[in-house]
């Protein structure tokens, strides 16, 4: 299981979070400083998996992004790596060869993408084309109605 997913950039900027497990503030805080350690400090040609207190940190290095993936200790690092990858071709084919600042000005698409990818700390879909698809369809469904739904008037119009 992914206990949680991190995006820093090359100089150890945080851009993506995402936790599956519940962890307090503080702890998050320093698990973050530790793995932003482990990305900056990562030779390009050593290894990519790493044990960090009872977990292993997947690490994978797309350009100027480094993608950090805790999961438990017992399972499969070579699934986690090809989940890595996966969401990364969703990333690719959504903003057309993702980059950071793709990430920086779109962090709620990302958070949708990884959301249509990944349930739970599991992964649910693996067809990259329906998770594209799904938001392609999300999006079409903003431009329709860009203030979002409101229930408020939904509950007016049936008479609540």
């Amino acid at each position: 299981m992914i206990n949680y997913i991190v995006m820093v950039n090359r100089i150890g900027k945080l851009r993506i979070q995402k936790w599956y497990t519940p962890i307090s503030p503080r702890d998050k805080k320093n698990i973050i400083s530790d793995l932003i350690e482990i990305a900056i400090n990562n030779n390009p040609k050593a290894c990519n998996i790493y044990t960090y207190k009872d977990l292993t940190i997947i690490h994978r290095r797309y350009a100027g992004l480094n993608f950090l993936v805790a999961i438990d200790k017992n399972d499969n690092e070579l699934y986690y790596i090809e989940v890595v990858h996966r969401l990364v071709e969703v990333l690719d084919m959504y903003f057309g060869n993702v980059c950071e600042l793709d990430i920086i000005y779109n962090f709620e698409k990302v958070q949708f993408v990884i959301d249509e990818l990944i349930v739970g700390g599991e992964l649910q879909e693996t067809n990259k084309f329906l998770v594209s698809n799904a938001v392609a369809t999300h999006d079409e469904m903003e431009e329709i109605n860009p203030q979002g739904i409101s229930f408020k008037a939904i509950f007016d119009d049936i008479g609540f």
